[in-house]
């Protein structure tokens, strides 16, 4: 795999997968990771500064300016900075076939490459599950994801600015969040001197060894992706907590109608919490059952605030037809599918 420029900026990975040699393995890899994990489409990724992470720094406070008098000096200010340092995760896997398996069918490579798109799906997974409930206080081998940074509304934690409370009590609540991926606000990092994305090595045909330690051959393959998340600007990512699912799914139309307006009040606060839009590339992150229930109030609300719309992908304008035939989107801003956000959240204080 291709090593990214070092100067190259915030990119996706579907970005990168077209600045590598066209030998079609990588890119590959790549498209099968946005097919199956729509936050590939958006979250940009920059190379870290450090070994095992990045370490940004943010300034903290502003200087204060003076209005002069004539004949009268300026005291010099200065502003606040602090630096914080994300780290990576590694994740990897490893997949041994038996060769004789492998060939039962006549196509080696067409059952390995079946065997290749379950390993994507779940790195995809658990890279989805870490990048929302990371928490290496939990976990140390894993990266902090998003949750843990916004976990509370209490109005001691600067963060909790951008923490929206939807009123959900129980134990059935999720979250929608708006995050602006950019170079200098949230993106995705991976270690200094290392490689964007999922790199994988076809070991080839190996001894494989069984429970009773005797040999056996067998088509090997190492999947690894090395990768992280940096939170630059907390402003630019906001949490819409506490959303009661079984609200959102009442047994009538009306309480649907009205826990999903509810929502929408919310997704507009949310949009305000965010300083400029411009600095990066918005979008709105929903599990499935909240992103049906989104599409179903877009088709009964007769303005443009809330809109169904053909997508566009990184593969060129989908047919009619297609699985990805329609976008959800929100004042403009995407609204994509997480499956890994979780219906079973606890409320959120």
């Amino acid at each position: 795999m291709a090593t990214l420029p070092t100067k190259a900026g915030a990119v996706t990975l579907l970005d990168f997968s077209k600045s590598i040699d066209p030998n079609g393995s990588t890119a590959t890899v790549i498209e099968l990771l946005a097919q199956s994990n729509e936050i590939v489409q958006d979250m940009t990724f920059i190379e870290g500064n450090l070994p095992t992470g990045h370490q940004s720094t943010i300034r903290t406070g502003l200087p204060q300016p003076t209005w002069r008098k004539l004949y009268q000096g300026v005291q010099p200010t200065k502003s606040l900075r602090a630096q914080v340092v994300d780290t990576c995760g590694m994740l990897e896997a490893r997949n041994e076939i038996d060769c004789k398996v492998a060939s039962l069918n006549g196509n080696t490579a067409q059952f390995r490459m079946s065997e290749a798109m379950a390993e994507i799906e779940g790195m995809n997974q658990m890279f989805g599950e870490t990048l929302i409930y990371g928490d290496t206080s939990v976990n140390p081998e894993r990266f902090t994801g998003l949750t843990p940074r916004y976990n509370t509304v209490s109005a001691s934690v600067p963060t909790s600015q951008n923490v929206i409370d939807a009123g959900g009590t129980g134990s059935d609540n999720t979250s929608v969040w708006l995050v602006v991926f950019g170079e200098n606000t949230i993106t995705g990092i991976y270690p200094k001197g290392s490689q964007a994305g999922l790199n994988h090595q076809d070991l080839g045909e190996i001894d494989a060894f069984d429970a009773s330690n005797n040999r056996y051959r067998a088509y090997a393959d190492l999947w690894k992706w090395d990768v992280g998340l940096a939170v630059r600007d907390w402003r630019y990512a906001v949490r819409i907590c506490n959303i009661d699912v079984s609200d959102l799914v009442g047994q009538t139309s009306t309480q649907a109608a009205t826990a999903s307006t509810a929502l929408i009040k919310c997704m507009i606060r949310a949009m305000a919490r965010i300083p400029m839009m411009g600095m990066g590339r918005p979008v709105f992150y929903a599990n499935r059952t909240v992103k049906e229930f989104l599409a179903i109030a877009a088709m009964d609300r007769a303005n443009g605030v809330l809109a169904v719309q053909p997508g566009v992908s990184q593969f060129g304008t989908v047919a009619p037809g297609s699985v990805n035939n329609g976008t959800t989107t929100f004042l403009g801003i995407p609204v994509r599918t997480v499956d890994r956000i979780l219906s079973t959240e606890g409320r959120v204080t």
